[in-house]
C-alpha cells in the first residue's frame, strides 16, 4: 500500500476544513426561511434580535396557522421553509403528524417546562396566551360574570356573548375543551354556542363590538385587551377582562410552537433560532415588547402589565393533544363553520 506523503495530508484536511468552513459561511449568507403564522411584529422582533447577534439572515414569510401547516404538509420535502412558528399548537401537531419536523436538540428543549412543549421533542413552546372573557362594565357586574367556559351555554346569555369562530384562536379553545371534557360535552357546548353566541371575525372585533355596546362579553385571547390600551385605549376603554382560572376549559393558555422542518437545509441556523425565541433574549423581547404575550421559558418574566402565569390557574393540557380535525369537524355540525 503507497502511504499518501504528510505534506498531501496536510493539504487534504486543510481542503476539508475549508470546505466546512466555506459551506458554513454559505449557510449563514443564504440565512433561514421562517413561515409565520405568529404576528408579524413580534416574529420580526425575534427575527431582528437573532440576526444581529448572530449574522444569521432571517425572511419571514407570513400566513395564518392553518394555511402555512397545510402549506408545509402539501410541500412535504419540498418545502423551502426551515422554520414554523405559529400562534398556536393545533397547527404544530398537523405538521408534526405528517413527519416533517426534526426533533430538536435537548439543549433547546431543556429551556422550556414540559407543560409547554410535546412529549416527542419535536417541536418547543415559544410564548402562551391566555383565554378570557372580555366584558362590557356598564352591562355587566362582576357577580353577573360565567364562573366557567361551559356556563354561556345557558340560555340566559342568549344573544349576550360573542367570538370568533373562524379563527385558529377560537379553534384553539374548542379543541382544549374536547381534550378535558370530552366529545359529548363539546358538541353539546357548541350547540348552544350557536344558538346562544354573536360571530365575529377575529379577536379584535369580538372586543370592539363589546367596548361599542353591541354585545356584553366576549371570549377572546387576552393580549388585545392589553394590545389596545397601549394605544389608544379606544375599542377598550369600556371593558375588563375576566379570567376564569380553577383549571377551567375557559382558563386555557395557549402555546406558540416553533419547529425546524426535518427538509431544512440549514438545520443548524434554523436550530440556533428556535433556541434563541425560546432563550433568555427572545424570551426578554416578550417581556419588554408589546406583543403583551406570555413568556414561558423556564425562570423568564412576562410583561408586567400581566396577570402573572401562576395565577392563571390554566388546566393542564398536552399541546400536542389538541385535535384540530375533529374540533372543524364538531363547530361544523353545529353550524359554526
Amino acid at each position: 500500500m503507497t502511504l499518501m506523503p504528510s505534506s498531501l495530508m496536510r493539504a487534504a484536511a486543510l481542503a476539508l476544513i475549508l470546505s466546512g468552513a466555506s459551506h458554513a459561511v454559505r449557510a449563514a449568507d443564504e440565512g433561514i426561511t421562517v413561515y409565520n403564522a405568529q404576528h408579524e411584529s413580534l416574529t420580526k422582533a425575534w427575527a431582528d434580535g437573532f440576526t444581529k447577534e448572530t449574522g444569521i439572515r432571517v425572511t419571514i414569510r407570513k400566513g395564518g396557522d392553518t394555511e402555512l401547516a397545510n402549506q408545509i404538509v402539501q410541500e412535504g420535502a419540498a418545502s423551502p421553509a426551515d422554520v414554523f412558528v405559529t400562534e398556536n399548537s393545533p397547527a404544530m401537531v398537523l405538521v408534526e403528524k405528517a413527519g416533517l419536523f426534526e426533533t430538536l436538540p435537548k439543549d433547546v428543549l431543556a429551556q422550556v417546562p414540559a407543560n409547554f412543549q410535546p412529549s416527542s421533542g419535536r417541536w418547543v413552546g415559544v410564548a402562551a396566551r391566555s383565554t378570557v372573557f372580555v366584558y362590557d362594565t356598564r352591562k355587566l357586574k362582576e357577580a353577573d360574570l360565567p364562573k366557567s367556559l361551559l356556563d354561556l351555554a345557558d340560555a340566559k346569555w342568549k344573544g349576550h356573548w360573542a367570538a370568533s369562530p373562524s379563527g385558529a384562536d377560537f379553534q384553539a379553545i374548542v379543541g382544549a375543551l374536547l381534550e378535558l371534557k370530552g366529545e359529548k360535552v363539546t358538541a353539546e357546548w357548541l350547540k348552544a354556542m350557536k344558538a346562544n353566541s354573536t360571530a365575529y371575525r377575529g379577536n379584535s372585533v369580538a372586543m370592539k363590538a363589546v367596548n361599542a355596546g353591541e354585545v356584553d362579553g366576549a371570549v377572546i385571547y387576552h393580549y388585545y385587551y392589553f394590545g389596545d390600551q397601549a394605544k389608544t385605549g379606544e375599542n377598550s376603554s369600556n371593558v375588563r377582562l375576566h379570567y376564569f382560572r380553577n383549571g377551567d376549559p375557559g382558563a386555557f393558555l395557549s402555546t406558540s410552537g416553533a419547529g425546524v422542518l426535518a427538509s431544512s437545509k440549514h438545520k443548524e441556523q434554523a436550530e440556533a433560532f428556535v433556541k434563541w425565541m425560546a432563550g433568555k433574549h427572545g424570551q426578554a423581547v416578550l417581556r419588554d415588547g408589546d406583543s403583551f404575550e406570555y413568556a414561558i421559558a423556564t425562570g423568564a418574566e412576562s410583561n408586567p402589565k400581566l396577570e402573572p402565569i401562576a395565577q392563571l390557574h390554566a388546566p393542564k393540557v398536552e399541546p400536542s393533544k389538541l385535535d384540530s380535525k375533529k374540533v372543524s369537524e364538531l363547530m361544523t355540525a353545529a353550524g359554526l363553520l
